[in-house]
């Protein structure tokens, strides 16, 4: 079998596994139904009338920036990766440097991913704007500008080291590159959800440890009689970004902590934060991160077996204007296809993750055995994220990583029926 088949066939075999652990892995049944029928998701029973139309304005104000900085970003790195021009942008930033491969694909990375954030720049202001304007957003424009340039060079730093190691591979192994590469591939995923926690959250946020009391003993039990005991936890400076309310668990073992949203703490009763936490316990239980870890660690290894077949295609790589997969210049080429990937994957991680959250909103309800605090909770942060409760069918098959606030409430009513009906 030729190397280019072999790179077919492996994206093909892994494709597969990525199906199946969606198919079989996330819980496509979670509620029976109760006597009745089951409750409707109806978003008047999110918010009140002048609370639901601010939402729906704030996200329809929204949704075209995000359109066409999905958009823009897609054509940038279409037009740098399809052409000749980004061949000769990458050849162009490293000359200064000596020119050779290595600061071709460090400069070349950079300067592609640089192009791309400062053409959707303008669009993301805008954002921003609309976010302060509604009250949601707390930044400075130094802050805003700093988010930016960290994300951004933290993202150009981590894809242009991953593109050397697949260069060197290409240059040590011109045949069997791309099975390396998917392993290697599949090997950094797991790595960097192991050092998210720890490396790149404390890039954007302080944390300070929850002072003694009430609400630190309750949120400690709860993760006990989860049986997914927590190191600390720790209170998050949100409040220098947002008015958002969150809270989340990450980390593994030694490094797994409860992070609240001091704007949680300021805004919500101690039963919503306790239901809030509640629900990100109930990812660590199901162990929703080591899935998404799996999932993507397959994901990868797919996507860069099928690149060992797709950067031996002739046409493309000469639309590109590059040799071959070992030429630098093949960098715009990459992250092209790695964004296209990206946004066919989309509607099908946000499937399988509407899936997910709604399993982990069953668990707080039973860690809790509170219906009335999560529906009231899922109401305050409705009210103060401004989360639309009925966006359009389209957009949250495609965007909508969660459930409606209106169907998350619609399924508390159901769960609590049925409690009581047992």
């Amino acid at each position: 079998m030729s190397p280019r088949r072999a790179a077919l066939l492996a994206a093909v075999v892994l494709g597969a596994a990525l199906v199946a652990v969606l198919a079989l892995v996330p819980p496509w049944t979670l509620l029976a139904e109760p006597a009745g029928g089951r409750a409707p998701a109806d978003p008047s029973a999110v918010l009140a009338p002048e609370a639901l139309a601010r939402a729906e304005s704030f996200a329809a104000a929204l949704r075209p920036a995000s359109l066409t900085s999905l958009v823009l970003g897609l054509a940038v790195s279409a037009v740098v990766g399809l052409t000749p021009l980004g061949a000769r942008l990458v050849r162009a930033v490293a000359r200064p440097a000596g020119g050779g491969p290595t600061a071709q694909v460090l400069l070349g990375t950079a300067a592609v991913v640089v192009a791309g954030r400062l053409a959707t720049l303008p669009v993301s202001a805008y954002a921003e704007v609309v976010r302060h304007r509604y009250g949601l957003s707390t930044r400075g424009w130094g802050l805003w500008l700093r988010d930016v340039a960290v994300s951004t060079a933290i993202g150009a730093a981590v894809t242009a080291l991953a593109l050397l190691g697949s260069l060197w591979l290409v240059r040590r192994a011109p045949r069997s590159w791309w099975a390396w590469g998917a392993g290697a591939a599949a090997g950094l995923v797991v790595l960097g959800s192991f050092l998210h926690p720890v490396v790149v959250e404390p890039a954007f946020n302080r944390f300070q440890p929850l002072p003694a009391g009430e609400l630190r003993t309750r949120l400690l039990e709860l993760a006990e009689e989860n049986g997914t005991p927590v190191q600390d936890v720790l209170v998050s400076d949100a409040s220098r970004r947002t008015t958002a309310l969150n809270a989340y668990v990450s980390g593994f073992g030694s490094t797994r902590r409860i992070v609240v949203y001091d704007t949680a703490l300021e805004r919500l009763p101690e039963d919503g934060v306790a239901s809030i936490v509640a629900h990100e316990l109930g990812h660590v239980v199901h162990r929703d991160v080591l899935t998404g870890t799996l999932v993507g660690a397959l994901g990868a290894g797919a996507a860069v077996a099928l690149s060992g077949w797709l950067l031996t295609w002739t046409p493309l790589l000469r639309r590109a204007g590059v040799r071959s997969p070992a030429d630098p210049a093949v960098v715009p080429l990459v992250l092209l296809l790695l964004s296209v990937g990206g946004l066919l994957s989309t509607p099908v991680q946000n499937l399988v993750s509407r899936q997910v959250e709604a399993r982990a909103d069953l668990r707080a309800l039973e860690l809790t055995g509170d219906a009335r605090a999560f529906v009231e909770m899922q109401r305050q942060l409705s009210a103060t994220n401004l989360s639309d409760p009925d966006p359009p069918a389209a957009w949250q098959w495609f965007f909508g990583s969660h459930p409606t606030a209106a169907q998350r409430i619609a399924n508390a009513s159901d769960w609590q029926r049925l409690q009581d009906a047992g």
